[in-house]
């Protein structure tokens, strides 16, 4: 019945929304064919097997944690590792790199689930994630195994096409509920809305908060805050910065923008939403503010109307809840794990 359920509201999703545009342009997915087929396969078959945990852990970060809970009380887990697809590696964010080596030495010797494929069909929660290391169980760690972590993550600690980011989780309550449809008619007053942490300093907010066209908040009240999203065309968010409220702009309609300096490769679920059709990534190094004005007003109707639809139908899959439903956001980092389950079996040999 859950998995009718599922498929019922994944082919809603898929469906075109508005007879204006065609589905491909409205369409958040780079394959929604392939998302609806795997995701029913992933419920049916996937299982994942959990090592007992060497020391008590929890996870400090809110959508690690909510990650980590639901996997236990899911139906993905199993007690057989001869069926289970992928493993997990359980240990908290504080491990010294030191103790890190030592759980994976002893994987690699009590078990022989890791050498048959140096570690590639494990995965691991790091919301930091970790950086190279000269040792060889770290290096392995490093290289094979998938490793899952908060979006975003710190430049050279996250590999394309193999790790993973969680959606990032506001814990501002709004009622996402009562957002609008992709076809509501909005009007806006601002042309791009920051809302502020109060710490980051920079050039470019002051530029921001001098503007008319910028609206700048810090820590807004949720009825403004809801309002200012409403309001505004463009959200607009500091790589590394307080990415927390993305979903939230997403699903009122506002299109993100990630002001970063160099291309990024860790945006949530990359392997199967579209973000360049949703949001913009742009570099202001010269030009500042008035630079980012005149890039936001080249979008063209057609284009924002079509990134925000996208925008707003995507925000489904990022969305934490406590108790998880199909294709939120736990459902859809366990689909972007089920993407990796096709480890090379290496050849086993001997280790000293």
């Amino acid at each position: 019945m859950a998995l009718t359920l599922s498929l019922l509201f994944l082919s809603f999703l898929l469906l075109p929304q508005s007879p204006c545009l065609s589905p491909t342009s409205l369409s958040p997915y780079l394959s929604g064919a392939t998302l609806l087929h795997n995701y029913e396969n992933m419920l049916k078959t996937f299982k994942i097997f959990i090592y007992t945990p060497s020391t008590p852990f929890h996870f400090p970060h809110a959508p690690a944690s909510l990650f980590y809970n639901s996997l236990l009380r899911s139906p993905f887990l199993t007690h057989s590792p001869a069926e289970a697809h992928l493993f997990f590696v359980p240990f908290s964010p504080d491990t010294s790199t030191r103790s890190l080596a030592r759980l994976i030495r002893q994987l690699r010797n009590n078990h022989p689930y890791w050498n048959r494929t140096l570690g590639a069909d494990h995965f691991f929660v790091s919301p930091a994630g970790i950086d190279y290391s000269s040792d060889r169980n770290l290096l392995e760690l490093k290289k094979n195994s998938i490793q899952i972590s908060l979006f975003p993550v710190t430049s050279g600690y996250f590999i394309p096409h193999k790790d993973i980011t969680l959606p990032p989780f506001n814990p501002s309550p709004l009622p996402l509920s009562d957002t609008p449809d992709e076809n509501s008619t909005f009007k806006t007053s601002f042309l791009g809305y920051l809302r502020w942490d109060g710490k980051t300093e920079s050039n470019l907010v002051n530029e921001f908060k001098g503007d008319a066209d910028f609206l700048v908040e810090e820590k807004s009240e949720p009825l403004n805050y809801v309002r200012s999203l409403k309001e505004s065309k463009f959200c607009l968010f500091l790589y590394h910065g307080d990415v927390a409220w993305m979903v939230d702009a997403m699903a009122w309609g506002c299109v993100p923008v990630v002001i970063v300096d160099r291309p990024i490769q860790d945006l949530p679920f990359m392997d199967t939403l579209r973000w360049s059709d949703m949001a913009l990534l742009v570099a202001v190094r010269r030009g500042g503010a008035e630079r980012l004005k005149q890039l936001l007003n080249g979008v063209s109707e057609e284009q924002y109307v079509e990134m925000r639809e996208a925008g707003m139908a995507a925000s489904n899959h990022l969305v934490w809840k406590e108790e998880p439903q199909p294709l939120d956001a736990f459902h859809m980092v366990m689909y972007q794990l089920w993407l990796r389950r096709h480890a090379i079996r290496y050849a086993r040999r001997e280790f000293v």
